[in-house]
């Protein structure tokens, strides 16, 4: 049991990944996991499909999502774990804050075009892509119009203060953990020592010195080892759930690999999901 490789951070093309539930799988076998979750953001599209194709596999496997929340001017992402996928509250909010998104997709091509840039609303409503190549809609059209480069482009240089662009607001982290307890779940904070999201991880821990959260990822692909030791000891000295993974979209960001960090189902503490 000890011996178990996890990542409990992972995501597919129900939000911004480039696996589909079964290519999931496969990765994570041959990335010689045993236990995963799939973790989409504002998303439990794939999560049913993805459980029969690691039980298939022979794979452990928790139910789970990423939902978006805001404090203050911050976004702040939550993992919640144990989910009930059918749950009314939980499916509301996800909805809404997907709606949220998919309109600050909207408005950001609006201020792009008034800004001068060659993009349309008409066009932009017009647009599909595929979500196997990764990332949302916004995006791939500024990429397939030859306005961006990737991901990192875009958010250093087109979704910018500059360019009065930024995160929608977000239900608040109490509100979240309320609507996961509900659905059955704990109430993780993801990455909680990323600047993407986040202060750094003193500024994000005074932040969140308040907030009753089950527990905190302490292991991430973006996590040095000093951030992740001062995190498991917080967890350890207020017994707080601890979890872990690589936050990895597949093909969409090469620098997250799965499976790493490399993380043992020992090192967790996720009773009675693991």
């Amino acid at each position: 049991m000890d011996l178990i490789r996890a990542d409990l951070h992972l995501h597919s093309t129900a939000s911004d990944g480039t696996w589909l539930p079964q290519e999931l799988v496969a990765a994570a076998k041959q990335a010689n996991l045993g236990a995963i979750a799939v973790t989409d953001h504002e998303s439990i599209a794939n999560v049913a499909e993805t459980e029969k194709y690691a039980f298939d596999a022979g794979l452990k496997f928790v139910r789970g999502v990423e939902i978006s929340t805001t404090k203050g001017e911050t976004s702040f992402h939550v993992l919640g774990y144990g989910i009930n996928i059918a749950d009314k509250r939980l499916l509301e909010l996800l909805d809404h804050n997907e709606y949220l998104l998919a309109k600050k997709d909207e408005d950001s091509i609006r201020i792009l075009a008034e800004k001068g840039w060659p993009v349309s609303l008409k066009e932009f409503h017009g647009y599909e892509y595929d979500r196997c190549r990764g990332g949302w809609k916004a995006l791939c059209y500024l990429q397939d119009k030859g306005l961006c480069a990737d991901i990192m482009d875009f958010f250093n240089r087109i979704f910018t203060k500059e360019n009065k662009l930024g995160f929608p607001v977000f239900p608040s982290i109490a509100e979240t953990i309320d609507v996961i307890h509900n659905a059955g779940g704990v109430a993780i904070l993801a990455h909680a020592a990323s600047e993407m999201h986040g202060p750094g991880l003193a500024g994000t821990m005074a932040e969140m010195a308040f907030e009753k959260f089950d527990g905190f990822e302490c292991y991430h692909s973006k996590h040095n080892e000093e951030d992740t030791r001062k995190l498991l000891e917080h967890c350890q000295n207020n017994n707080l759930l601890i979890s872990g993974g690589s936050d990895c979209h597949g093909d969409f960001v090469k620098s997250r690999v799965i499976g790493d960090p490399e993380i043992f189902t020992k090192n967790l503490n996720l009773p009675g999901l693991l």
